[in-house]
């Protein structure tokens, strides 16, 4: 830290020309030093491409006027970002950059910080992370940290391997693992909402949770990442990282401290706890979809096996859905229910707590059903906590109807909620790891992912494609929890409906 306790830093972000640095990271940056969070900073933008250090500013700029709504001081910032076109195997191109990091610590005062940020193709995670060690660049008097964006490998064989290489340069307390779910304001309140409040807390277990589902579920299709979807899928992309990391934080045991290493260790032990599957068990367990073509707003969209760079044979899925079981004391019996899907009816990322209905219904002799009453976290895109409650509908006898309490962080105090990649740039730069992943629990979740992986890889799905693009899913999602007597709910705006 510096002076007023800002935060300074080195950032090479390695793969600068890509979308994620145009439409995440500048913007991100840019928002931190308007606000004034930072003042002593550098960028180094690293890439293939040959570009002056004008040409670069010129993007910076152009993206962070489009992205990040920028209005003043543009130019003081943009000045602080340079140009390295870069050969990533080249152990020249590393004394390269490791001569413009010398001279730019020296004009900002930089104290010798250095952030390395990888928003590149995986498969040069570990020979960049070699290099950087080898030719110097994390010599230097101030702290040195490693951010990586996933994949953070294919399976736990290669996730290991990548682990190991990535170790020889850097500490695991140097690795920050972005899971930019882990950012989204809301998925932070998972934790306050437990842990704060004596209304949900002691209810947080089997006693009165009949189940909790995750739903993140997206409008769009692969579009132009046909080549990346066709090796990772909805399972990869979204459930080894995401939905697990959300499932972690709602499964967890109350840590002893809110500090890093303790809310990762009841992390852990919650990942740990989660029930594991044979792979001639997963189909009891999980289910997966592949979109079709579909019709929304009198538009025809394509399947997904017409999508470019897609296999027109395709066995990969678009939508996955889960039933996980949490074996302690606190969760037996309590179902997690988990999905995701491209190309559904709604784009919505949320949580729903169904709690347990009342031991004794006296309501039953009315035409009313009594609805259960639902905790929802909506995460996106609209964020808020819904509390659905059940009350007496007016001018009658014992009638009742639901009823919601809301928080919105629509309200005008909340519209300048920070982005996801702000927060989690903001923390890398003050050394706060906790609201990214651990190797152990990379670890645990590829292990649990694997095993169906191996399901899924090795046995054609024949019914693909299996739900129309715009629509909510296969039909076996909702089997999945039709066996067990639960429904999925399907959060809308002004209604609760299940599917």
């Amino acid at each position: 830290m510096t002076e007023n306790n800002k935060p300074t830093a080195l950032i090479m972000i390695f793969g600068a020309t890509g979308d994620l640095a145009k439409r995440k990271l500048f913007p991100s940056i840019y928002r931190l030093f308007q606000k004034e969070k930072i003042n002593k900073f550098a960028v180094v933008g690293v890439a293939r491409r040959s570009l002056t250090n004008e040409e670069f500013q010129s993007s910076v700029k152009d993206s962070i006027l489009t992205f990040g709504h920028a209005e003043e001081k543009v130019d003081e910032f943009i000045s602080h970002f340079q140009y390295h076109s870069h050969d990533v195997s080249s152990s020249e191109s590393y004394l390269q950059l490791k001569g413009i990091a010398e001279e730019l610590d020296g004009q900002y005062q930089l104290e010798g910080n250095r952030i390395f940020y990888l928003a590149m193709a995986p498969e040069f995670f570990g020979t960049i992370a070699e290099q950087i060690k080898a030719q110097g660049l994390t010599e230097s008097k101030g702290y040195k940290r490693l951010v990586i964006e996933k994949p953070f490998g294919h399976s736990f064989e290669t996730a290991q391997k990548l682990n190991e290489q990535i170790r020889t340069a850097f500490a695991e307390d140097e690795i920050y693992r972005i899971d930019h779910y882990l950012g989204k304001e809301m998925v932070q309140n998972i934790e306050v909402i437990r842990f704060s409040n004596a209304l949900f807390e002691p209810l947080w277990n089997n006693r009165y949770i009949s189940n909790i589902q995750v739903t993140s579920s997206e409008t769009l299709g692969v579009e132009e990442r046909g080549r990346y979807y066709e090796t990772s899928g909805a399972l990869r992309d979204m459930v080894q990282n995401h939905l697990l990391q959300m499932v972690a934080l709602l499964a967890m045991e109350p840590p002893i401290a809110l500090t890093t290493e303790e809310i990762r260790s009841e992390k852990v032990r919650a990942l740990r706890s989660l029930r594991p599957m044979k792979v001639d068990e997963v189909d009891k367990y999980f289910i997966r979809g592949q979109y079709g073509e579909g019709t929304v707003d009198e538009k025809t969209l394509p399947g997904y096996r017409n999508e470019h760079n897609v296999n027109p044979d395709s066995n990969t899925e678009t939508y996955v859905a889960g039933k996980l079981l949490i074996d302690n004391f606190r969760w037996a019996g309590v179902p997690f229910y988990i999905r995701t899907g491209k190309r559904m009816d709604v784009k919505s990322t949320n949580i729903v707590v169904q709690f347990k209905d009342i031991p004794m219904n006296l309501y039953y002799k009315t035409e009313e059903t009594l609805n259960p009453n639902l905790l929802v976290i909506n995460i996106q895109p609209d964020e808020g906590i819904t509390l659905y409650l059940n009350v007496k509908k007016s001018g009658t006898t014992s009638n009742t109807k639901p009823m919601k309490l809301t928080v919105s962080n629509k309200g005008i105090e909340h519209i300048n909620s920070p982005e996801a990649y702000e927060k989690l740039l903001f923390d890398s730069m003050r050394g706060d790891a906790t609201n990214f992943t651990h190797w152990d629990e990379v670890a645990l979740s590829w292990k649990f992912v694997d095993t169906i992986s191996n399901a899924w890889e090795h046995t054609k799905e024949e019914s693909f494609p299996n739900y129309a693009a715009g629509s909510t899913g296969p039909l076996a999602s909702d089997e999945l929890l039709a066996d067990d007597g639960h429904i999925w709910w399907q959060i809308k705006k002004d209604t609760t409906e299940s599917n």
